[in-house]
């Protein structure tokens, strides 16, 4: 891996980092110590800004981030620097132990155990803030434990996290849920600073009829604790993001026969384009220009799409009448993407924009909300792991400016 370290040209303005990387990576430096025989502090220099990089380096998206805006994609020979960071992340990451902060400067309450609510963990303990993740897991991890298979994320790394949260004295809250188990206005009377970093779990419905049928799941739920008992012989998927993905190759893996059918073509797909590859290349068939309209006994109906130009020019997706066709299945997983659940919050009424989200200001404070702030999927919606992480380093920053800010009232 030291050849292709070399090939490195240390820019001094790295596009790899500064826009190809949401959370700026600073690859050019960590480079350069790794050149130098320093894997160790290379690993180190990575970790303090993002301490998720043993996972974020091999789950990402790293053609469209790092690899994709490396300045020697002009030659069509970037460097891959993400199988570097692997490396000395994952080194890192096994041999690196935290110490508790000895004072204490305030406190702060996490809602969701995830990778936004990590970062923000990590970030906020070691500055001295006594730090509580309240979580509906058992334990801590969020979609790295509970969503994304094993056999694209090991779990050993998701430990590794969850001992470095205990040595800096964060306290973990499993089988707790927002709204129910708690509620935010209490959180917000008991605790200097709240961050709200649960995960978009909640599931889009395909709005059609027989949905509601028995052998009908949701993919996100199903990934949870990915059960073969309940899966048919033949499976269908619906969807064209990372949910759809990890749940058909997982049901591959069960030995059932998969097949992936989605409403626009590969083109719009949301999900990695290079879990779809590995997805094609483990023999499981995808059908595009595929809109479903009825959920059947032991079927699903489909209706063929094609992608036309509105009056403004702008590619949509239009279903075609008369073009029904039922395709058979045991059982359906239904992966249409995921959003946040807003009513988490109970008797809070936070301010909305015009499009539903929350409204939100520097360091994703919610606006009319003195001390709350929102990280990963509540505030950007379902997006990847590496962009959560990014949040939720921003939201600790300003948490953190809060918390100190208390503590000097005081």
């Amino acid at each position: 891996m030291n050849q292709e370290a070399m090939r490195c040209l240390l820019c001094p303005v790295p596009m790899c980092s500064t826009k190809g990387c949401p959370i700026h990576t600073p690859v050019p430096q960590a480079m350069k110590l790794y050149r130098e025989g320093k894997p160790y502090e290379a690993g180190k220099l990575v970790f303090d800004n993002n301490p998720l990089s043993a996972v974020t380096s091999r789950i990402c998206d790293w053609q469209r981030f790092c690899y994709g805006h490396c300045v020697l994609n002009a030659r069509k020979q970037p460097v891959r620097w993400y199988e570097i960071e692997q490396e000395i992340s994952a080194a890192y990451l096994k041999n690196h132990h935290e110490t508790k902060s000895p004072e204490t400067i305030g406190t702060a309450a996490i809602i969701g155990g995830g990778p936004a609510g990590i970062a923000a963990a990590i970030r906020l303990a070691r500055q001295g803030v006594a730090v509580t993740i309240y979580d509906q897991m058992e334990r801590v991890g969020g979609v790295l434990r509970y969503g994304i298979p094993e056999f694209r994320l090991e779990r050993t790394y998701v430990d590794s996290l969850e001992r470095i949260l205990l040595e800096l004295g964060v306290h973990f809250v499993g089988h707790t849920k927002l709204g129910s188990d708690c509620l935010l206005d209490s959180l917000m009377k008991h605790y200097d600073a709240v961050l709200l970093a649960a995960g978009a779990e909640k599931a889009r419905t395909l709005r059609i009829p027989g949905e509601t049928r028995p052998h009908v799941f949701y993919a996100v739920e199903w990934l949870k604790k990915p059960a073969a008992s309940v899966l048919g012989d033949h499976v269908i998927v619906i969807g064209g993001g990372n949910v759809a993905m990890d749940a058909c190759r997982t049901a591959k893996r069960m030995g059932r026969d998969v097949q992936v059918f989605y409403r626009k073509t590969f083109e719009n797909m949301p999900a990695n384009p290079l879990e779809v590859e590995e997805a094609q290349k483990e023999g499981i068939p995808f059908h595009v220009f595929q809109a479903p309209v009825e959920v059947r006994g032991h079927s699903v109906v489909f209706r063929d799409c094609e992608n036309d130009q509105d009056e403004h020019g702008k590619t949509v997706t239009r279903i075609l009448d008369g073009t029904d066709h039922e395709v058979k299945c045991d059982t359906l997983l239904v992966a249409a993407g995921e959003s946040v659940d807003y009513s988490l919050f109970g008797d809070v009424k936070p301010q909305m924009d015009e499009r539903g989200w929350l409204k939100t200001g520097e360091h994703g404070k919610i606006e009319g909300l003195a001390n709350v702030f929102a990280a990963g999927d509540f505030l950007l919606g379902a997006r990847t792991v590496v962009e959560s992480a990014a949040t939720g380093n921003q939201a600790a920053d300003g948490m953190l400016e809060v918390i100190r800010n208390k503590t000097k009232e005081a």
